[in-house]
């Protein structure tokens, strides 16, 4: 498994929505293989970012998909650092 940073780009995101999208991805990725770890929201820019373990950044698309239809802009594969 791989592990990928997604971008959204939502105007008027908040917190709050961002918490229920993210619900909504944990109940919707095991379906796909793929464990959404964390995510943060900076309310002012109107962006989501979240970190996901999965098989391919298709995988991770897909979930985004079916849970709520935010797909993200960029889906950027990591490598986490200390």
């Amino acid at each position: 498994m791989a592990l990928f940073l997604d971008i959204h780009s939502i105007e008027g995101v908040t917190a709050e929505a961002a918490a229920q999208a993210h619900a909504a991805d944990l109940r919707t990725q095991d379906r796909y293989g793929v464990s959404y770890q964390r995510y943060w929201v900076d309310e002012d820019k109107g962006q989501v970012f979240c970190l996901v373990e999965a098989p391919s950044a298709d995988a991770a698309r897909a979930v985004h998909h079916e849970a709520h239809g935010l797909v993200a802009e960029a889906i950027h594969p990591v490598v986490e650092g200390a």
